[in-house]
């Protein structure tokens, strides 16, 4: 996966024409610029480990997580998200908007993890929200 990401973006450098989902990536990956250099060396991405210990952050976990609450978006699922974020970029822009609700994604799957059963969609949404 990791290989994906710098390969849509060195495709985006090359002026090669993308895919849809494509496309979708290279959106997240231009929010991020501190990200550019690493996706430009694939060989040190794929072998680069990113320890919460350390106080890294995982750039293919966050990127990854702006895709999924897009997706989510998208699809409506769980429903009512789609509104709740739209509002949000309305409000916040994309990128801070996504940020916040990552926030919010990662304690329902972090809370999901540790207490073995699904992920909680309504506290998900309660908590997006409450950011409103």
């Amino acid at each position: 996966m990791r290989m994906f990401y710098s390969q849509v973006f060195l495709k985006h450098l090359n002026g090669q024409p993308l895919e849809p989902m494509e496309r979708m990536l290279l959106d997240v990956i231009l929010l991020h610029p501190e990200y550019h250099d690493l996706l430009k060396a694939p060989d040190q991405a794929a072998q680069q480990e990113y320890g919460i210990d350390n106080g890294q952050t995982n750039p293919y976990l966050h990127m990854g997580m702006h895709i999924a609450i897009r997706e989510q978006a998208s699809i409506d699922r769980p429903a009512g998200i789609a509104a709740l974020h739209s509002r949000l970029v309305e409000q916040l822009g994309a990128s801070d908007a996504e940020h916040r609700m990552m926030e919010c994604l990662g304690t329902m799957l972090w809370t999901s993890q540790r207490e073995n059963r699904p992920p909680d969609e309504l506290a998900y949404l309660e908590c997006i929200r409450k950011l409103l």
